[in-house]
């Protein structure tokens, strides 16, 4: 389930344009951020979660933006 949903956030906040962005933003509003890093924490040794997640983490915290950097510092803060 935490793989499944890592890699379905990953592909919702996918894209570079204003709307790929826009998308990210509204699912770190949301708490994405802490709930990859949640799921990697409670799952360390499976390797298709870590994997999901840090591709999920790629995509919500893309942006050399003010917010794209704001939401890169909130998931080094979560973990």
């Amino acid at each position: 389930v935490q793989e499944d949903g890592c890699g379905a956030l990953a592909n919702v906040c996918s894209g570079d344009d204003a709307a790929g962005r826009a998308r990210s933003q509204r699912a770190a509003d949301a708490g994405a951020i802490e709930a990859v890093v949640a799921a990697m924490q409670a799952h360390p040794q499976v390797e298709d979660v870590q994997k999901m997640g840090c591709w999920a983490l790629r995509n919500v915290c893309s942006g050399t933006d003010a917010a794209g950097l704001e939401r890169m510092q909130r998931a080094a803060d979560a973990g």
